[in-house]
């Protein structure tokens, strides 16, 4: 397996090429590959994630599709504004907008993680209103007896929702060197506990090594996955304790 110090070279300068990786407009969000990983194949339910945790990874992951666009960058102890110019995408831009109206270099990324999360909902239906758009999705309405109402969202064109899951699996159970988005998708995933919901434990404790290395990467945004990891875990001890909630 390569070194810790290896990938990060080779990390470096990928994304120095990062613009050469197809037409952006093409290419799923974060938070939509995201969600299609937390969709269960056989009926098409989110796995279980905490709203509160759902709605703090769904703002990093658009934070950090934000960096991966050159309109943010991070370090562990600031968000800074690269450039304000919208980038045309109905995801990312409420958010590059709230932030620009904000006096620049006073917060960092958990600040951050936190305001956006308040959106999360709105972040949400975007991007499932995208996935059904895209013919990736389709959405029905299912009732359960009286007033109780759940949506669910069957996969479609279930070769994009593959191509996500074995892409990332790929990831893990190789020596392979990660595109930096496969990376970012890594450390979001894994920052909601979502491994433990897709690999059988046996096959968990065997990428637990892969998963820490990948984590460790230096790439744009990993101070704001480590804010999401740190505060999923602060909050859940919380919970626990009985806290908070």
């Amino acid at each position: 397996m390569l070194s810790h110090k290896s990938l990060n070279a080779v990390m470096r300068c990928a994304l120095e090429t990062a613009n050469t990786w197809g037409e952006p407009k093409k290419m799923l969000r974060f938070a939509e590959e995201l969600v299609l990983l937390l969709l269960r194949d056989d009926d098409g339910k989110f796995v279980h994630v905490p709203n509160w945790l759902l709605d703090r990874i769904l703002a990093g992951a658009v934070l950090m599709d934000l960096a991966m666009e050159y309109r943010l960058d991070t370090d562990p102890e600031r968000l800074v504004l690269l450039d304000d110019t919208p980038t045309g995408d109905s995801l990312l831009d409420p958010t590059l907008a709230r932030v620009a109206a904000e006096p620049q270099g006073e917060n960092d990324a958990r600040y951050w993680v936190e305001q956006e999360a308040q959106h999360g909902a709105g972040i949400r239906e975007e991007v499932l209103r995208r996935l059904v758009e895209k013919g990736i999705l389709e959405r029905q309405d299912d009732r359960f007896l009286w007033v109780f109402k759940s949506r669910r969202y069957p996969i479609v064109d279930g070769k994009v929702e593959r191509e996500v899951k074995l892409r990332i699996m790929g990831v893990l159970f190789s020596d392979e060197i990660p595109d930096p988005r496969d990376v970012v998708i890594i450390c979001l995933a894994d920052a909601c506990g979502l491994f433990r919901e897709l690999l059988p434990k046996r096959e968990l404790d065997q990428a637990s090594v892969r998963i820490e290395q990948v984590r460790k990467l230096d790439l744009i945004g990993q101070a704001m996955s480590q804010t999401i990891y740190d505060m999923g875990m602060w909050l859940a001890a919380s919970r626990i304790e009985g806290r908070m909630f």
